[in-house]
């Protein structure tokens, strides 16, 4: 999970949750909440983290370095707004998520015309 990683990649380099905390400009108490995958960091905190620890977002968020993740797609699917969406969609029952997708592709085809 993030925080594993988050928790690691400190610890490699001798640095304390309030080392980080400075370097982020936040509490220490809101960074160790992502060390304990208690809050999720926005983009804008995760590439941030990124560039100081110099990998990826991807290898932040699924332990891989892709290379292939664009930031502008992180962006994307780190909005707030869309995390909500997401995180009910997961949660849905399987007719709910049928019903959504023939909406949406409902939706694409009344906006071709």
């Amino acid at each position: 999970m993030l925080g594993d990683r988050l928790r690691k990649l400190r610890n490699n380099r001798n640095w304390t949750q309030e080392d980080m905390a400075k370097k982020l400009e936040m509490s220490r108490g809101t960074y160790a909440h992502y060390e304990i995958n208690k809050r999720q960091p926005d983009y804008e905190i995760l590439k941030k983290i990124a560039n100081i620890f110099e990998v990826s977002i991807d290898y932040l968020l699924t332990g891989e370095d892709q290379q292939g993740s664009s930031d502008e797609m992180w962006k994307e699917l780190l909005d707030p707004k869309k995390q909500i969406f997401f995180k009910d969609l997961m949660e849905a029952p399987e007719e709910k998520i049928e019903e959504l997708i023939r909406f949406w592709e409902f939706i694409k085809e009344r906006d071709k015309k």
